[in-house]
């Protein structure tokens, strides 16, 4: 089992920056890709993110060159930054883990961004 913690939420203006954080524990050995998705209201949840144990990144086309997605292996962290944020980025965002063939969820934070 893996157990995943997001923080860092919260509401910016248009233009402005947030970072987001999830922390897991628990079988963490066992984790590979780590990312994150976002579900905006009325809609599916969709790709952010992700990055591999070696740090190889993939990002949604909308949010290439405004995001950036890290990685502590040894604080088995996984970070979000957000930078020239949209009002269209408004949404729950979803930390993930892949391990042992079973993708596992943390709760969500929510990001608010006003025009």
């Amino acid at each position: 089992q893996v157990q995943l913690v997001e923080s860092g939420g919260g509401l910016v203006q248009a233009g402005g920056s947030l970072r987001l954080s999830c922390a897991a524990s628990g079988n963490t050995f066992s984790i590979t890709v780590m990312g994150w998705y976002r579900q905006a209201p009325g809609k599916q949840r969709e790709l952010v993110a992700t990055i591999t144990s070696r740090s190889r990144a993939n990002y949604a086309d909308s949010v290439k060159g405004r995001f950036t997605i890290s990685r502590d292996n040894a604080k088995n962290t996984v970070y979000l930054q957000m930078n020239s944020l949209k009002p269209e980025d408004t949404a729950v965002y979803y930390c993930a883990a892949d391990a042992v063939n079973r993708r596992y969820w943390g709760q969500g934070t929510q990001v608010t961004v006003s025009s």
